[in-house]
């Protein structure tokens, strides 16, 4: 990925470290700099410097970044950077998610919980707004926000395959994943999938590229399964994560792809989302049932983590949706800065018109498409 341009103090230190021939000369400076920054108390979710600075350490573990060495992935003072990081990051998650009474650790009734769960969230609902309101400038906004983790869908709950005993739990992980990445047939694979709808509506579609876009909150959401899933001792929280990201998808996606058709996008832009309505209907029962549940029961130990896991999907989905829709509603951009020279290729057809009253008569009848 393209190094990104600094925010702050702590990640203008990093990056100048990661990229110097002489690193060890840096390492007080950014250690004095995390620590100074964590003191001042400021809203970490919110923390454009912080989260960031995590984004950038956790990357080294995925495809790296542009111009700093692969070795720099296990640099044990780097480690111990991310890893202070991560305390104070788990620290706020864990106070600001509201975790459910905790059921017995018995696959239905996990699956039971998370159900309950997913059924009763009311954060704010963006899928409803892209489907019937959303201009063109507006979903590719959205594009954006969810491509920091789409473009690299899947990678983040692979981390914790090894790290889950053989057994029912992990026969589900598999299953779901295999799935993610296309069955393999690379270009089925969901990332893929998703550039080609971001290439649809004339956005650039390699990882990363949007990465000075896209505020703390939407790389708090990454760096949360980068934390869940880098940790061992956090398995549990993966798997609860994974599954109630399934399971709050399918619907969701239907909307989604309804918001792109009201504009005229053909089924090529619009096959990403097609393709989680159905795939997604069947993963949000193995993730309930077989992942989360089967894992509770293998190790009931972990039950905390895995609701908590999963609480923490609609906990950090309802501040992001509450940011974009507040932006959009105020008519201004969900990014950092409005995006600037995007060609303007949305199909302009008389069906888009009828496609959009379509879809507002079936919202106010609160249909589900």
């Amino acid at each position: 990925m393209k190094i990104p341009a600094p925010r702050g103090r702590v990640s203008a230190t990093l990056l100048d470290l990661l990229t110097s021939t002489t690193r060890n000369e840096g390492y007080p400076s950014l250690v004095a700099a995390v620590e100074e920054s964590l003191a001042a108390g400021t809203d970490l979710l919110r923390d454009e410097d912080l989260q960031l600075t995590l984004f950038c350490l956790y990357e080294l573990h995925y495809s790296g970044l542009e111009g700093v060495e692969d070795a720099a992935e296990w640099d044990p003072q780097l480690i111990a950077i991310r890893s202070r990081l991560e305390a104070a990051f788990e620290a706020v998650l864990r106070d600001i998610v509201p975790v459910p009474v905790l059921p017995a650790p018995r696959s239905e009734d996990v699956a039971a919980t998370l159900f309950s769960l997913a059924a009763e969230d009311s954060g704010p609902d963006v899928s409803r707004y892209v489907a019937g309101k959303a201009s063109v400038e507006q979903l590719r906004e959205f594009l954006i926000l969810r491509s920091i983790y789409q473009l690299k869908e899947a990678d983040p709950h692979s981390w914790v395959i090894p790290r889950l005993p053989a057994g029912r739990a992990k026969a589900a992980l598999i299953e779901i994943q295999a799935d993610e990445y296309g069955g393999g047939r690379p270009e089925r694979m969901h990332s893929k999938l998703f550039a080609t709808t971001m290439e649809g509506l004339g956005l650039n579609a390699g990882y990363g590229y949007y990465i000075d876009e896209v505020p703390a909150l939407t790389l708090a959401s990454s760096n949360a399964m980068s934390l869940f899933g880098l940790n061992r001792r956090l398995r549990g929280a993966i798997a609860g994560h994974l599954a109630a990201f399934e399971m709050t998808s399918s619907i969701p996606n239907s909307f989604y792809a309804r918001g792109f058709r009201r504009h005229g996008f053909d089924d090529n832009v619009t096959y990403y989302f097609d393709e989680h309505v159905e795939a997604d209907a069947v993963h949000e029962q193995i993730a309930a049932r077989d992942l989360a549940g089967g894992l509770a029961e293998a190790e009931p130990e972990l039950l905390g983590d895995i609701i908590f896991g999963a609480a923490s999907v609609l906990a950090i989905d309802a501040l992001l949706g509450e940011e974009q829709l507040t932006a959009w509603k105020a008519g201004e951009s969900a990014l950092l800065r409005p995006l600037q020279g995007t060609q303007d290729n949305a199909p302009d057809t008389a069906a888009s018109a009828a496609l959009a009253a379509a879809a507002m008569a079936a919202m106010a009848g609160g249909v589900t498409p």
